[in-house]
């Protein structure tokens, strides 16, 4: 009987304690007042777990920022070209709810706390939404957060932007108070040392042509890759709990878009949540971002108290 080839596994796998341990002394340049201003409304993340987590994933991309600038001095050098800054470019993946943004500002914020005092600017991928009236055009105001529902040739003509090393590129801004893309609106992103890009599918790589004709996936820019991952269950878990904190504070707003939900009661709240999470968050999440973690260079692991449990990074 011809035994089955055993399966390569692609990461390296560390318990917290293990990743902790790498942070070798290098020491922490955030207070807990800096945690509690950086966490998203439901993110529990301590001081302590910035330390354990965030701390050495910072080492780690010293080295890898210090590895790709001197691959692209050697390049510079071999094409006779001109030694222009490259922006290193970080992307944060992972579902709804499951603490992006808290991850993508910690990140920045140690990063621009290095001794070489770097300009660090974040972008997340909700101001490159289609807006309302566009989705709605199309019928996609029920498919908001698909890949669909973005403009995803003006993501990757920003990104290339960046790359190039273009000075003053616009963003679009996006208001999770008014659920829409504000007209007129930008933020300029100009030269920076590091760029973090945080947001649903930005690892998804797309159909390639069946020409062989070349063609960019925003996935392409990316120079270090982070997908937070956790149980379906525990994530639905974070998005009823998020709603209804939501529901308390923001959706209480007059200009809310989700004023009216402020005005249900905690039942037909509960439903309608539960129903967002059942018939969008969760179908976008097993179609098209969960898909897309084994692309990821490094996976964080969350457990039910929302806290990281295991670090894998991908071997070389």
């Amino acid at each position: 009987m011809t035994s089955r080839p055993a399966i390569l596994d692609p990461y390296r796998h560390f318990t917290k304690a293990e990743w902790s341990e790498l942070r070798n002394g290098q020491p922490m340049t955030l207070t807990a007042a800096d945690i509690d201003r950086l966490r998203a409304l439901t993110d529990p993340i301590s001081l302590a777990e910035a330390e354990e987590i965030y701390l050495p994933l910072s080492r780690l991309l010293a080295y890898y920022v210090e590895a790709i600038q001197g691959l692209h001095r050697v390049s510079s050098r071999f094409l006779h070209a001109p030694d222009d800054k490259v922006p290193f470019i970080i992307g944060v993946a992972g579902s709804v709810a499951v603490g992006k943004s808290t991850t993508a500002r910690i990140l920045q914020a140690l990063l621009s706390r290095w001794p070489s005092s770097p300009k660090v600017d974040l972008v997340t991928t909700d101001g490159f939404l289609y807006p309302n009236r566009v989705l709605e055009e199309r019928g996609l105001m029920q498919r908001k957060g698909f890949p669909e529902s973005y403009d995803r040739a003006r993501f990757v003509a920003f990104l290339a932007d960046i790359k190039s090393g273009k000075a003053g590129v616009s963003v679009p801004v996006y208001s999770h108070l008014v659920y829409d893309v504000v007209p007129g609106e930008e933020v300029i992103i100009d030269r920076p040392d590091i760029l973090i890009v945080e947001g649903l599918n930005i690892l998804q790589p797309g159909e390639l042509p069946s020409t062989g004709a070349p063609i960019l996936f925003a996935s392409d820019f990316i120079d270090f890759s982070i997908y937070i991952d956790a149980d379906v269950e525990d994530l639905r878990e974070w998005y009823i709990t998020r709603f209804f904190r939501l529901r308390e504070t923001a959706f209480r707003d007059p200009t809310s878009f989700f004023r009216k939900f402020s005005e249900m009661s905690e039942q037909e709240a509960g439903v309608f949540g539960r129903n967002v999470w059942e018939t969008i968050n969760l179908p976008n999440l097993l179609e098209n971002v969960l898909p897309t973690r084994g692309r990821a260079d490094l996976i964080l692991k969350k457990g039910a108290d929302h806290r990281v449990e295991e670090v894998k990074l991908r071997r070389l």
